[in-house]
């Protein structure tokens, strides 16, 4: 026996529900910087915030990765985790911006900081059973088409959220600035109450339309077999075999780790600081202007050339398997993270906020990239029983370099850069094109899939 082979529209909906998980993820990544800044933290502060992300990343995601491998029941394997993550996402979207409510309770930038919190415990809870879905469900020969499917409803997705405060304050009125009820603008608001509801609405349609393999099932596929037999027999897993997994992990997945910590190294420095770079370098703003018009407008913004690179990774992730079928998927990879960093750097020397859609159009190939790349080289490397566990351990290496920008970023931009954010953003450029050499060295053995 065989798994079937998937038809492109099936594939589409097994990960519909990434859409929304990165709409939301989009409005995260995009605005909590500026929403923060508004609930009043310094600009070298803002790391230190950031820095419950990859910790919840740290803690969730290997525990979510081992209990799916370890489900069956009514509702599948995978979807009771991303579904419940979609609900907790939900509650974190819509009231991070309204923090001002519990104001009487404590003071508005912790409660937003804790509903950061949430959101990316619930991202992750998400976003990890996905990965391991398409190891799941698609044959060997399906698995870069797969991610890549997923890596395109991402920059989908993304591109909504990232532009959707923007649309509503230029194409619908909906204003961007404080008001006498809030600080933060309705604009945004309304917009993460709209993320909250997409995010709902397409785990919902994966949930209905993905039917998963039962583990009895998956046992008799043969290419599974084929690949038990070369992994080796593996017993049946408990939560502290997590910690001998990791010690055990393959070469490919060790590898890989490298280019992943650069990675994600950069990606998290770009997140955290292009709004307060983007207003000082472009607009003009002073390190304390946090509630002006013009930093209003700075951040809606950043949320348009942020949905650029997203819009360009979507376009470019249906071309990823047709390019490393020719060159290989180690070079693809380290090509794309080069176009990356160039964009990253190159975003210092550009002229006016115009300019910064060409840095962020090649930051879209990187983007592109690192959402499918090291995924479909690594599942080819871990044993099928290991599969959501290791997912999950190989999201060490996506949060470990976010807590160390997270905790060296704020005083680097402080003492380091006198408090010029532009230049962790060239930090970032050049990590990307240290991740892309260290690609080249990745051991793939099926480069030609």
């Amino acid at each position: 026996m065989e798994k079937r082979k998937l038809g492109f529209w099936e594939i589409w909906n097994m990960s519909f529900g990434f859409l929304g998980i990165q709409m939301g993820f989009a409005l995260q990544n995009a605005n909590a910087s500026r929403i923060l800044q508004i609930f009043g933290a310094d600009v070298h502060e803002l790391s230190w915030f950031w820095i419950i992300a990859p910790l919840m990343g740290l803690i969730v995601q290997p525990l979510i990765g081992h209990y799916s491998d370890n489900t069956w029941g009514r509702f599948g394997r995978r979807k009771p985790y991303f579904l419940t993550g979609a609900l907790l996402a939900s509650i974190g979207l819509i009231l991070m911006p309204q923090a001002e409510i519990f104001i009487a309770f404590m003071p508005a930038l912790w409660v937003g900081a804790g509903m950061l919190m949430i959101m990316d415990a619930s991202f992750n809870i998400a976003m990890e059973p996905f990965r391991a879905l398409v190891g799941d469900n698609l044959r060997a020969d399906q698995h870069t088409l797969g991610f890549s499917v997923q890596t395109a409803l991402i920059g989908i997705g993304a591109v909504v959220g990232s532009w959707l405060p923007y649309v509503l304050n230029e194409w619908f009125g909906i204003s961007n600035l404080p008001t006498a009820d809030s600080a933060v603008p309705e604009n945004l608001i309304y917009s993460f109450i709209i993320g909250a509801l997409v995010l709902i609405a397409t785990i919902l349609v994966t949930v209905i339309t993905t039917k998963e393999y039962a583990p009895e099932e998956l046992a008799k596929f043969r290419d599974e077999k084929e690949h038990l037999e070369a992994m080796g027999d593996e017993k049946e897993s408990k939560l502290s075999d997590i910690f001998t997994d990791f010690t055990k992990m393959p070469e490919t997945m060790r590898q890989l780790s490298w280019v992943q910590f650069f990675s994600w190294f950069g990606l998290f420095g770009m997140w955290v600081f292009t709004t307060p770079a983007i207003a000082q370098h472009i607009y003009g703003l002073s390190v304390s202007d946090t509630k002006s018009p013009e930093f209003q407008s700075a951040g809606d913004w950043v949320g348009i050339i942020f949905g650029v690179y997203n819009f360009v990774s979507a376009i470019v992730a249906f071309l990823l398997p047709y390019i490393a079928k020719q060159i290989g998927r180690r070079k693809t990879h380290a090509l794309s993270l080069v176009l990356g960093g160039i964009g990253l750097i190159s975003m210092y020397f550009m002229p006016n906020k115009e300019a910064l859609i060409f840095s962020m159009v090649l930051v879209g190939f990187a983007w592109a990239s690192i959402l499918a790349m090291p995924y479909a080289i690594l599942a080819g490397s871990i044993h099928p029983k290991k599969m959501g566990v290791y997912m999950g351990i190989f999201n060490f290496f996506i949060v470990i370099p976010q807590i160390i920008n997270a905790l060296i970023g704020g005083p680097l931009v402080k003492y380091v850069y006198g408090d010029h954010a532009i230049y962790a953003l060239v930090m970032s450029g050049v990590s990307f094109i240290i991740a892309a050499f260290l690609a080249l060295k990745v051991k793939d053995s099926k480069d030609s899939i």
